[in-house]
């Protein structure tokens, strides 16, 4: 039976075809009139003059093209001037210009009458130079097109992580960008030939001698009919066939399919070493200024440890801060220093970091092996460690697309340690992932994170995943830090609410200590408090443990069931306790109905409060 989508979807198949029968149509036409050719009147020797010169005029074009086209199309795909989108759409007029038109232009350029035809004697017409020029004018536009295009598809990642490997601007270009915009380079490179082979009306303007192709068979044409003319054809079609053939192949062998991502995720042949010696020395200190229009990003932190964490919502300037720790981004009046260098005086090539944006900006047209032989400083010897060390033996060959997501971690890895990197810089490395294979990468680079002796730096929205890859954490939003310190201390106070509420926790609030052991919320609750250091009067913030309340028959407090939640596997019932709200664990617990009444008991030692800071 015809699925609803396939009905809807007819209507467009029948366009498509229709026109495809078109496209064909001449074709199949001329067919039946290969027996009407004038085969003997043919001058075989001016065909192939005018063939060789076309293809060599044409292969001179594209050079050409090429060598001045791949700049121009950079430039283009990567400058915001409005100049410079007006020169891009100047570059492109030819392609809607008539030929003749082109021809016309050309000559007021070049003609014999013009300044620089005059300044060579005339010799840019009626010449094989001028066949050039005109091919070159119409052609051009192809490969801009192409190569503007590419190098904006291009994910600028490349070029952050190639600088923070140790290479400068040019190798970057050569190396990365070029390499993998090349494929849609090639074939604008591709369209500008034929299109050069077969130009007509701006040549036959410009050169009328010497014969190229079109215009022979134009002369053929006007002197001896159709007849004479047929046999002119078969060099063009010829060529127009092998080149297909050669772009369908081409396009057929690039075609890889990935592995399945769904396994080699998990570090199965590491086996961790003796864990790395802490280092004194080694520790980042950085403070992070930039303006972004209206944002501005003004974070200090000097932590003391190695593991580290930047947590925060999306848009508060977490990754922003870590590029400017990479060098990716200007710092404003800032400073990064690793123990005693100072990294913000050095360029990302001389910083001597690893930097893994989310998809760990492998470099797509790379094998396994190239990945860790690209660091300028790559030691081979390292990188045969790394290899076997983190599983990797068996995919030297394969390309990033043929690997699960847990085997590109673990190359982006390798790679960066392969130069003795003492920064390890991750942006969101977890985002993309599900929760199953998210947890198993996030314990096998914890893991990691024991053997080795460099700091590690990780961005993130999740609160767990700083709790488990870090020992200190910065948590900030809208650009300004709103708390810092040693994991424990920051998940167990947080500074202000909102520090609560972005590391997920819960049963915490603010209130006022009304009398020794007791804390009034902003509900009204009053909360018994162990702690008796706390002045009457102090604002605090208070938070309370689930284990501290305990149902009662006789329990002090009536406590009304609001609903159940579930976190990372566990359930938890909503207790309404005069105004403020608590989440128990329930796994112990007989089900709760919504709103069923229960009484409760507060143990003051799971009541805990420090003072309170402004929001």
């Amino acid at each position: 039976m015809t699925q609803p989508a396939q009905r809807a979807a007819r209507p467009l198949w029948w366009l498509g075809a229709l026109l495809a029968v078109y496209l064909c149509a001449p074709f199949l036409a001329s067919i039946p009139q290969i027996g009407q050719a004038d085969w003997a009147g043919v001058d075989w020797s001016q065909t192939w003059s005018a063939v060789a010169v076309s293809a060599a005029s044409a292969s001179v074009a594209a050079v050409v093209i090429l060598v001045g086209g791949v700049p121009l199309g950079y430039w283009l795909a990567r400058s915001q001037s409005r100049a410079v989108a007006l020169l891009g759409f100047v570059v492109q007029l030819p392609l809607a210009l008539p030929p003749l038109t082109s021809g016309v232009l050309l000559l007021f350029l070049v003609g014999p009458y013009s300044g620089i035809g005059q300044l060579f004697n005339g010799a840019l017409t009626d010449s094989f130079t001028g066949v050039v020029l005109a091919e070159t004018f119409v052609a051009a536009p192809f490969l801009i097109v192409a190569a503007r295009s590419a190098f904006t598809a291009v994910d600028p990642v490349y070029d952050d992580v190639a600088a923070t490997l140790g290479h400068h601007a040019a190798s970057r270009f050569f190396r990365v960008t070029l390499p993998v915009a090349w494929p849609a380079i090639r074939a604008g490179l591709a369209l500008a030939w034929l299109r050069a082979f077969g130009e007509f009306g701006a040549t036959v303007m410009v050169a009328y001698h010497p014969y190229s192709l079109p215009v022979y068979t134009y002369v053929v044409f006007g002197g001896q009919g159709l007849p004479a003319m047929m046999p002119l054809l078969l060099p063009t079609l010829a060529i127009a066939i092998v080149c297909a053939v050669l772009s369908v192949y081409s396009r057929g062998a690039r075609s890889t399919q990935a592995v399945s991502q769904d396994n080699g995720d998990d570090l199965t042949a590491f086996t961790p070493a003796t864990s790395a010696a802490e280092r004194p020395d080694l520790r980042l200190a950085f403070a992070a200024r930039r303006q972004l229009g209206a944002f501005t990003l003004d974070v200090a932190w000097q932590p003391q440890t190695r593991r580290l964490a930047i947590i925060g919502p999306s848009g508060s300037g977490k990754s922003l801060a870590l590029r400017i720790v990479a060098g990716l981004e200007p710092n404003d009046a800032g400073s990064v220093t690793l123990g005693t260098t100072d990294l913000g005086a050095l360029p990302p090539e001389r910083r001597q970091i690893g930097y893994m944006p989310q998809d760990y900006g492998l470099f797509p047209h790379m094998t396994v092996a190239q990945q860790l032989a690209f660091p300028v400083d790559a030691d081979a010897q390292s990188a045969r460690y790394w290899l076997a060390h983190l599983g990797l033996d068996a995919l030297t060959q394969r390309l990033p697309r043929e690997l699960s997501f847990g085997q590109r971690q673990r190359v982006a890895l390798a790679r960066a340690l392969t130069r003795h990197t003492q920064l390890l810089l991750f942006d969101e490395p977890f985002a993309a992932l599900d929760t199953p294979r998210r947890r198993r990468l996030q314990q096998s680079l914890r893991t990691l994170q024991r053997e080795i002796g460099a700091v590690t730096v990780i961005v993130t929205h999740d609160p767990d995943e700083a709790a488990l890859l870090a020992d200190e954490v910065l948590v900030i939003e809208h650009g300004r830090a709103l708390q810092a310190g040693a994991i424990d201390e920051v998940f167990q106070r947080p500074a202000t609410l909102r520090v609560a509420e972005l590391l997920g926790l819960h049963n915490v609030g603010e209130g006022v200590v009304t009398a020794q052991g007791t804390i009034e919320t902003r509900g009204g609750l009053r909360l018994p408090c162990a702690d008796t250091s706390l002045a009457t009067g102090t604002r605090v913030m208070w938070r309370v443990l689930p284990r501290a309340l305990v149902a009662a028959p006789e329990g002090r407090w009536q406590g009304r069931a609001a609903g159940t939640s579930l976190r990372h596997g566990d359930r938890y019932v909503a207790i309404e306790i005069e105004g403020e709200t608590f989440d128990i664990a329930a796994d112990d617990r007989p089900s709760l109905a919504h709103n069923s009444v229960l009484r409760f008991d507060i143990d003051a030692s799971g009541v805990l409060a420090w003072p309170a800071q402004d929001s």
